[in-house]
Order: structure tokens, then C-alpha cells, then sequence
């Protein structure tokens, strides 16, 4: 089927949701270092997420112990190093006083000359004059603090891989509960759903909430336990310049908030381009045939352009933009570590600090900024991860269908009379489709239904399936309520045919097999020659061990068509359903078809749904829909001579008397000016 092209179900079940929302464009990398899209219900949704963690508990407490000593001895470390500075800078210090003096005589000796500050600093310092640096203790102190690092990654290591088999386990469950509750919604759900928004529910949106739980699990708490550690050992060596660190801190706020605030705007007009651009990508490309059968290949060149010019623009600013936050916040830190330099070299001269102090408080200043930063980044990523989250739990609260009853119970073996009783459905409480329907079809019967389209049709065999459940009346299968049977025996007892062509990716071997599973190639090869599958496998390199993409597009829509009818064919259903199953094949195949068709529907029951007419007038019972009511049935001469909806369905196809349709008045069959039936004739109405 041509792109654009709608059939009968996409309309129906586009009226049914109405005009789909907007959905998401663009991959799972689109949301990556910008604003995102926010959660409706944060903390609520973010509670529920992170109680999917909770048979991680053992996992979870391991990893918050292994962060809690590796930020532990990360913030020994500069500690325990500003030791060695000290012992550097007292041997240097003491290779320069005369030995054998003690250390109070020099100092009071400075005093004495009015050089108070040298004293001060010399008293404060464990120094031996005469005595130079003392290499093994300075040893000894590297030694440990290569020892408390070695540890500290160490354990930042285990810390991690804890975590991510904890958050993989976690998304593994997620993904196999949100498999198992697609199996179990009712096919209304799917038809509310655009096919894009749900794909991207299931993967972008998990996917999206397993990076955001590594990352923020991770990083957020390594970085709030890093800021307590570091502004805890700030505060142990000296309050004065912790507040002095401190003060930076409302100021990074203020700027980056401003900042961020500019920068956002672009990044939505960023976003909402690349969305803009990929949608004239998309369009350009899947419809590339008539783009070019039409020549409006530089109308789409122009309008990519124009898209691709404000994506540069909007990108531009927002890149530009957003980067002068981490120059500013270098700049604000480098304001810090000034006058933390400048205090703490006043201290260290008046000797109320040492040298190895101070070095230290620079080292915890520097790393007290950056888990800041990350701590403001995680954010966005924390709002993105919770937004998805949502839209996963959204699939997870849906309704699903009715559950099988206690009592139901399976069909061994099935004849095929299907009766309607007082049947009514809607699709929608406030417009009714079919009501008060009664129909019986018995054992081994051929039932064709036709009508216009949105008449019913294939809701009613959709019925019959329990693909929807009815409004009113019942449906029987033998004489048993099709709700008292477990839906998995009532749809294996039916093959069906639909006019879209489903395959997947497989060799064409295994897409007639999946008719039956288990199925020898004796019976694949049996089914493929009944339905004519055999007439162009063996023109293919493979034969049948030739491999389809999911789409099938290395094979023509008729040959997809033919593969579908084998499988329905190698299933030997006791209730067979085609609806407009010959659409894509030409003619000469569609009567080799009708007669595998025919062999086929022998000794079972069968409804055919059909446009071309000229395909069901063997068929033991016709049904005439409009608006969801049987208006006529019959055979197919005795519809022809009541000159009603049929004959001008009919006449329609074959006698070339469209304004009959609009009269309501049928020539007849073989009147004057009535044509011939044409071989293959009928254009789908």
C-alpha cells in the first residue's frame, strides 16, 4: 500500500482516539545536557520509582558503605599529605638554623631584633635546627596516603559495580513487567496509543530511567557525602577560611540560576527544531517516492534548510550560552582560592596554621566545587529520569482486559457454528456501531461481509476473536459462551489473513512456520505449494532460507501477501478469517489463490471480508453492513435480483454506474449498457 494511504482499521481506529497528540520526536540522545521535559508529580512518582529498588536492599546498603569510607578516606588524604609538606617545610626550615641552639633561644632571639612574625611562624613549626628533611618519615607519610587513595578507588570501584548490577536487575524487572502488561491490556488501549508513542514509552523512556538511576544514584550520593566531608574538614582546620569557601556559594547560585535561566529558552527553540528537522527527515525520506514523482524534491531541500538554519541559530545561542557557566564558575572558584591563599598565608606567617594546612584546605576547596556542580547538573537529569518514569508508569496502571473467568475452559475439538445473539458494541459510549445484531452461521459455512467502509465489518470478526469485549448480547462458538473460554483456546481455533501483510525479521521458512509452531518442513513446504508460495520462493538466492527484513521489503506486497495466506494455511484453523487477504496480488495469482482459498475453507467455517466482489459470490451467505447493521443477506443471485445494497455495491464495480450509488436505482445485471465482469475486475471501493 502506497504511504498516505490509510485502511480501513487505521481510520477506524483513528476516529476512535481522535487526533493523536503530539508525540515525541526525535531519539533517546535528544534528551541529553538540556532542559527536559519535567515530571507532573515528582516527588510521588520519584518515591515509586526508587521503590522498585527495594529488593535491592542488601545491594543498596553495600554501596552506601562503600561510598561512605571511600569519601571518608578521600578526605584524609589532603590531611594526612599537608603532614608531608609540613615535614618538608620544617626540614628546610632546620637545615638553616645553627645546630645545637635550641629552638626557644632562636625564637627569643627574634623577638628580641622585633622580627615577631618569623618567631611566631618558627614557634608554631616542629623543627630541629641544624636538622634537614627527614626523607624516611616523609616516606612513611606518602606511603599511607598512596595506601588510603589506593583504598578509596578501590572501594569507588566496588561502589559502582554494586550499583549497576543493582539498577540493571532493577530495569530488567521494569522491562519484563511492562512486557507482561502488554500482553494483558485490551486492544482499545493499542488503539488510543500512537504506534511511536508507546515504541518510545518502552524503549527510549526505560532506557532514559535506567541512566538516570545509574548517574543519580551514583554521583548524587557520592557528591553529597563528598560536600559533608570536605566542608567537615574545612571547618577541623580552620572556620575562618571555611566561611570564607562558604561565602562563594550563594554567588555561584545567583549566576549560574541567571545564567541558566537565558540559556533555557534557547535550549527549548533548540529542541523544538531538531524535533521540526527531523520531521521533514522523516517525512522526506519515508515518502521519497512521491517526493520525487511529484518533483518537489527542492521544495523539501528549502524546507530543510530553512529548519537546519534555525536549528544552527538556536544551537548556536544555546551552546554559547550555557558554556560561559563553567568559565564563570572557574572564575568565582579562582576569586576563592585567592583569598583562601592570601588568609590562610597570613595565618601560616603568624604561625595559627601551618603550611600543610593550608595546603590541604585549598585541595578541600577545590574538590568541594565540583560535586556542587554535579550536584546542579543531576537535576535536569533527576526531572528527566521521573518525567519517564511516569510515562512508564502510565503503561504499568492502564486498564487491562477482563480476566479469564475461574471457570473457563478449553475447546478440544470445535465444528464452527458461531452464533451472534443481541449483540452491541460501540467503540465509543455516545456512538453506537452495532446493535441488536443476530446471526448464525453453521458448520463449514463461507459468510462474506461487505459494505462501506466504517460499516462494521471487521469490528465483527474483531468480535469474534474477543478483541473487544461487547456491550451487550453474546457470541457462541458450539453452543459456548466465547467469554466462558480461555481467550489463548478460542484464538486457536482461528487463522486469520489481514490485508496488511505482517512479517518479521526471518527467513521466509520460519514466517509460514509461525502459523504452527513445531511444523516439520514437510508441512511448511505443503502449505507453501497449496497457496502458490512455491511459484517464486525458488527464484529467490535462498529459496525459502531467504531472509526477510522486518518489514519484508526484499520481497514484492503480493509475495508478503501469499507467505501470510500459508501461514494461515499450515495452521488448519477450524475458523478462518480473511479479511481482504487477495488485496495485493495481481490477478493471475489472486485465482490460483481463490482456489487454494477454496481448499482451504473446505469443512470449516470462514468469513471473508472483502471490497472486490468478484471474490465472494461462491460464498454460502453474503452480509451486507452499513452502520454496524446487517441491511441484507443472502446468496449472490438472490442479492442481485432484490436490487438493493448489493446490486448497487455490484454495479458499482462492474457496471460503470457510479451515479447509481447516489440514486439508489441499479441497472440490472445483463440491461443494455451493462458491461461485461472483467477478469480480475474490481476496484476496491
Amino acid at each position: 500500500m502506497s504511504e498516505g494511504v490509510k485502511t480501513e482499521e487505521e481510520r477506524a481506529a483513528e476516529a476512535r482516539r481522535g487526533p493523536a497528540g503530539g508525540a515525541r520526536r526525535g531519539g533517546p540522545h535528544m534528551a541529553m545536557g538540556v532542559p527536559v521535559e519535567k515530571s507532573q508529580n515528582f516527588w510521588p512518582s520519584a518515591k515509586r520509582l526508587l521503590g522498585l529498588l527495594r529488593p535491592e536492599r542488601a545491594a543498596l546498603l553495600a554501596v552506601l558503605g562503600f561510598a561512605l569510607v571511600s569519601v571518608t578516606l578521600t578526605a584524609i588524604g589532603p590531611k594526612v599529605l599537608g603532614h608531608a609538606t609540613d615535614l618538608i617545610f620544617s626540614g628546610v626550615v632546620g637545615s638553616r638554623l645553627p645546630a645545637g641552639v635550641p629552638k626557644e633561644q632562636i625564637v627569643q632571639g627574634l623577638r628580641a631584633r622585633g622580627d615577631n612574625t618569623l618567631a611566631d611562624m618558627l614557634s608554631a613549626l616542629n623543627v630541629v635546627p641544624g636538622q634537614g628533611i627527614d626523607f624516611g618519615a616523609v616516606g612513611r607519610v606518602l606511603l599511607s596516603v598512596l595506601a588510603i587513595y589506593v583504598v578509596a578507588s578501590v572501594l569507588s570501584w566496588a561502589q559502582g559495580w554494586v550499583l549497576t548490577g543493582a539498577v540493571n536487575r532493577t530495569i530488567f524487572g521494569l522491562r519484563r513487567d511492562v512486557e507482561d502488561k502488554l500482553s494483558r491490556l485490551p486492544l482499545p488501549y493499542f488503539d488510543a496509543q500512537p504506534r511511536g508513542e508507546l515504541l518510545s514509552r518502552v524503549t527510549n523512556d526505560i532506557d532514559n530511567v535506567a541512566q538516570s538511576l545509574q548517574q543519580t544514584l551514583s554521583q548524587l550520593l557520592t557528591s553529597l557525602l563528598t560536600v559533608v566531608a570536605m566542608v567537615t574538614m574545612m571547618f577541623v582546620i580552620s572556620p575562618l577560611l571555611a566561611l570564607i569557601a562558604l561565602v562563594t556559594i550563594p554567588l555561584s547560585i545567583v549566576v549560574t540560576t541567571m545564567i541558566g535561566k537565558r540559556s533555557q529558552r534557547h535550549f527549548v527553540q533548540q529542541w523544538k527544531s531538531t524535533g521540526e528537522l527531523n520531521a521533514v527527515v522523516e517525512e522526506t525520506f519515508t515518502g521519497h517516492g512521491l517526493v520525487k514523482v511529484f518533483g518537489r524534491q527542492h521544495d523539501t531541500e528549502a524546507a530543510f534548510a530553512a529548519r537546519n538554519d534555525d536549528l544552527y541559530a538556536a544551537g548556536f545561542g544555546a551552546q554559547f550560552i550555557s558554556g560561559i557557566i563553567m568559565p564563570t564558575m572557574m572564575f568565582i572558584g579562582n576569586l576563592n582560592y585567592v583569598a583562601i591563599a592570601v588568609v590562610g598565608g597570613l595565618r601560616v606567617a603568624n604561625g595559627t596554621m601551618s603550611l600543610g594546612d593550608v595546603q590541604a584546605f585549598i585541595q578541600y576547596s577545590r574538590q568541594f566545587t565540583q560535586p556542587l556542580t554535579q550536584v546542579a547538573s543531576m537535576a535536569n537529569l533527576m526531572q528527566s529520569g521521573v518525567a519517564s518514569a511516569e510515562r512508564v508508569f502510565e503503561v504499568l496502571d492502564a486498564p487491562e482486559q477482563r480476566p479469564e473467568p475461574a471457570t473457563a475452559h478449553t475447546l478440544e475439538a470445535t465444528h464452527g457454528r458461531v452464533e451472534f445473539e443481541d449483540v452491541s458494541f460501540s467503540y465509543r459510549p455516545d456512538t453506537p456501531l452495532i446493535e441488536d445484531l443476530d446471526l448464525v452461521v453453521e458448520p463449514g459455512q463461507t459468510v462474506a461481509i461487505v459494505g462501506p467502509t466504517g460499516a462494521g465489518k471487521t469490528t465483527l470478526v474483531n468480535l469474534i476473536m474477543r478483541f473487544y469485549e461487547l456491550d451487550a448480547g453474546r457470541i457462541t462458538l458450539d453452543g459456548v459462551d466465547i467469554t466462558d473460554l480461555t481467550r489463548h483456546s478460542l484464538r486457536s481455533q482461528v487463522g486469520m489473513v489481514l490485508q496488511d501483510a505482517w512479517l518479521f525479521g526471518g527467513t521466509i521458512r520460519d514466517n509460514i512456520a509461525y502459523g504452527k509452531p513445531g511444523a516439520t518442513d514437510e508441512e511448511v513446504m505443503a502449505a507453501a505449494r497449496a497457496t502458490y508460495v512455491d511459484r517464486f520462493v525458488h527464484a529467490l538466492p535462498d529459496g525459502y532460507d531467504t531472509v526477510l527484513d522486518a518489514e519484508g521489503g526484499n520481497i514484492s506486497a503480493g509475495e508478503k501477501q501469499l507467505v501470510t495466506i500459508a501461514r494461515a494455511f499450515l495452521s488448519d484453523p477450524a475458523l478462518l478469517i480473511l479479511d481482504e487477504a487477495t488485496s495485493s496480488v495481481d490477478t493471475r495469482t489472486e485465482r490460483l489463490v481463490q482456489q487454494a482459498m477454496a481448499a482451504l475453507r473446505s469443512d470449516r467455517t470462514s468469513f471473508v471480508i472483502a471490497h472486490r466482489l468478484s471474490t465472494i459470490r461462491d460464498a454460502d451467505l453474503i452480509l451486507v453492513m452499513e452502520n454496524g447493521r446487517i441491511v441484507e443477506k443472502g446468496s449472490h443471485a438472490d442479492l442481485l435480483e432484490r436490487h438493493g445494497a448489493y446490486a448497487r455495491l455490484y454495479a458499482a464495480q462492474f457496471s460503470g454506474a457510479a451515479v447509481d450509488v447516489d440514486t439508489g436505482e441499479a441497472p440490472a445485471a445483463d440491461g443494455p449498457g451493462a458491461q461485461s465482469e472483467p477478469a480480475g475486475a474490481g476496484a476496491r471501493t
